[in-house]
């Protein structure tokens, strides 16, 4: 039988490995510079950062989405973002009176709009509702981000950008998620409220705060 403190190691070496891998994908490094030059353009422009996913891409939904009102280390102004997880009425509401899979698109359709960034989250890419949603962003053409891992299922080629992470394993995945969730915030920190932005491509830019504070 596997002791707890073997199982333990197996789950920190794969995690590693992940890790690993994703440092050296120079496709997917792109992809997130990408993205986050996309979050901070979006801020700048006074727009809104709208997030969802299921289950716990629902708690990272809220997670992100409550770093980027508060902060991540210091303080500061807060960022409009908003996790279209977190109203209980509205998802018992549309799933009740429509069908589960429109809830985060049925949200977007009257909330976003092209000066906005939806970022969804999905580990496998292929949460019906996650489709939805990017599909309505290409209906509204709101820029739209995804983070998912398993190639990124029918989500990807919907949207704008894509941060593909390599594990099949759903726990690895979020791991590697989460990651790169505090690494965008603090990028998006970094560019808008410091003096040092995080990204190349906004060197010489006045770093100013976001037109919507």
């Amino acid at each position: 039988m596997e002791t707890s403190r073997n199982r333990l190691s197996t789950a920190l070496q794969n995690s590693i490995q992940c890790k690993r891998r994703l440092l050296d994908d120079v496709v997917q490094l792109a992809a997130f510079d990408r993205a986050v030059q996309l979050v901070i353009e979006t801020f700048f422009g006074g727009g809104r950062v709208f997030i969802a996913g299921n289950g716990g891409s629902c708690a990272d939904a809220q997670h992100l989405a409550a770093e980027f009102v508060c902060k991540l280390s210091t303080p500061r102004a807060p960022l409009a973002a908003e996790a279209l997880t977190a109203d209980g009425a509205t998802l018992t509401a549309i799933s009740n009176d429509f069908h589960f899979d429109e809830i985060f698109a049925r949200q977007l359709q009257c909330k976003a709009s092209p000066g906005d960034v939806f970022i969804a989250l999905s580990t496998s890419g292929n949460s019906p509702n996650v489709v939805r949603a990017l599909e309505q962003c290409q209906r509204s053409s709101v820029p739209s981000i995804l983070f998912s891992g398993r190639g990124g299922g029918r989500a990807r080629p919907l949207a704008d950008v894509a941060i593909i992470v390599p594990g099949n394993d759903s726990c690895q995945i979020q791991e590697l998620h989460i990651v790169l969730y505090h690494t965008l915030v603090a990028c998006v920190e970094s560019a808008l409220f410091e003096s040092q932005p995080c990204l190349a491509a906004t060197a010489g830019r006045d770093v100013r705060e976001p037109s919507a504070l």
